[in-house]
């Protein structure tokens, strides 16, 4: 996840009601106002947690440096790196189909094994092409391609269903807990990377017919994780998607809007449960994209960021892997420094987002993040390189990459508003995709033809356009909370 909208108006109280299940889909024939139970919203949130953390898992063996280290057991070029690396973020193109499927859908949780469900089995498709190629039946050239077109179709009907579980969570975080929440959320997924990630290297290392055939266990166990982490979604209260879009339409013309209890506990969550803030009547009511200044700026500012960040974010670890000729078990515990960092700073930057708001942690952070690709260029192979800066520079970019995913996520769910909302998390993740995409095929090509040379280039340019990408936010004062 996984790799992913401003308000002002005072959030919608949802009132009790017990649900006769913790799977129960909130209908059309219910009453106006859904209503959601305190506990099945606490029910709900558990299960999201626990969801997060084996799907990281099944993203472990599906991406990341251990599918780096297959593509160089299997000898694949810079520019297929940067081919397979922008295919999740290219068919984010597809997240507006995905939300506009998804809307005329009446279950979130069904909508949801229909896409991930089948994304995640199509990798035992790789699984069995890696046994083939064990006894040869396929030779490298055709893995690669094997492998290229399971992750296509996989992220396909991924990016099918993302806009849709977006839409799904954000529904079901009270507002004033959203910080302490993703980041108690991200920080269980990042510690679980920090445990599991260096098991599995080893793993793939030492395995005793091969590095390739241990990726093939992992990918295995990664799959039947992923699978499980889907079961984990039907203990979360399921939403019609054709109910919220009715009832928030219908909200938005009489503009009837209630106030949380002031005698709540801090931390709690109150009896009246809050879905995600209410926009301003102005926003409500002009819910067209191409109006909507804030979220136009938003999306200025994601397309240049994933543009400028995936010129160079894929040839680290190829970076590592193959000039540097570092064995993947080096490879993966610098990865779970970089893990452990994230997770740590996580619950931090959560909280201090919800206490100064989220563009003030994106644009510092960010311009910390901007010169990541200038210290790349001071890292050798020299013992000192390999025991102290690529540790402290992993840890550097764990901590501040906590704080620039965690408030981006949070500023989408500000900016867009409830009505179609899925549709605008699409429209960002379509336009991240595209810059995405493009950013890592160029950065591909130029350190195809260009050899070492262009590997400097590609990394002296990235962060420029890093610090560029971050003058939208700088200049829209207003754009969030």
């Amino acid at each position: 996840m996984d790799s992913v909208p401003v308000e002002t108006g005072a959030p919608l109280s949802l009132e009790i009601a017990e649900i006769a299940s913790p799977s129960t889909t909130l209908s059309a024939t219910s009453t106006l106002s859904p209503r959601i139970s305190k506990d099945a919203i606490r029910t709900s949130l558990r299960a999201s947690t626990v969801d997060g953390i084996f799907a990281a898992v099944f993203s472990i063996g599906t991406g990341g440096v251990l599918l780096g280290n297959f593509l160089v057991e299997l000898d694949a070029s810079p520019i297929v790196f940067g081919m397979i690396s922008s295919i999740p973020m290219l068919v984010n193109l597809f997240q507006p189909m995905g939300a506009y499927l998804s809307e005329r859908s009446t279950s979130r949780f069904q909508y949801s094994l229909r896409t991930h469900g089948i994304a995640r089995l199509l990798w035992l498709i790789l699984v069995i092409g890696i046994v083939s190629f064990s006894w040869g039946g396929l030779n490298s050239n055709q893995l690669v391609i094997l492998t290229f077109l399971i992750l296509l179709c996989s992220h396909l009907l991924g990016g099918l269903g993302s806009a849709s579980w977006f839409s799904w969570i954000a529904m079901l975080v009270p507002r004033r807990l959203r910080g302490r929440y993703f980041g108690l959320r991200n920080s269980a997924a990042n510690f679980t990377e920090l445990v599991s990630l260096p098991i599995a290297g080893l793993a793939v290392s030492h395995w005793y017919g091969g590095s390739i055939q241990g990726y093939g266990m992992i990918l295995l166990l990664g799959i039947i994780f992923g699978i499980i982490s889907l079961g984990c979604q039907y203990f979360q209260v399921d939403i019609n998607p054709q109910l919220q879009n009715t009832y928030h339409s219908n909200l938005s013309q009489t503009n009837e809007i209630q106030s949380d209890s002031a005698s709540n506990e801090p931390g709690e969550i109150s009896e009246a449960i809050c879905l995600p803030q209410i926009p301003t009547p102005q926003n409500q009511i002009d819910s067209s994209i191409w109006k909507n200044s804030n979220f136009l700026v938003f999306l200025l500012y994601f397309g240049s960021w994933t543009f400028a960040v995936n010129l160079s974010a894929p040839f680290f670890n190829l970076y590592l892997l193959d000039t540097l000729n570092l064995d993947v078990s080096w490879v993966t515990f610098y990865n779970s420094l970089r893990a452990g960092a994230h997770m740590l700073m996580l619950i931090l930057w959560g909280r201090l987002a919800d206490k100064i708001g989220n563009r003030p942690i994106l644009i510092s952070n960010g311009i910390l993040i901007a010169i990541i690709p200038w210290l790349w260029l001071r890292i050798g192979s020299s013992p000192l390189d390999l025991w102290l800066w690529l540790p402290l520079l992993h840890i550097f970019i764990g901590g501040n990459w906590g704080g620039v995913d965690l408030c981006n996520n949070n500023l989408q769910i500000e900016i867009a508003p409830l009505k179609n909302q899925s549709i605008y998390f699409a429209t960002a993740a379509a336009v991240a995709g595209a810059s995405g995409a493009l950013g890592a095929t160029i950065g591909g090509l130029i350190a195809q033809f260009a050899g070492s040379f262009g590997i400097v280039e590609v990394f002296v340019v990235s962060g420029i356009l890093r610090l560029a990408s971050l003058v939208p936010l700088i200049i829209k004062k207003d754009l969030g909370s």
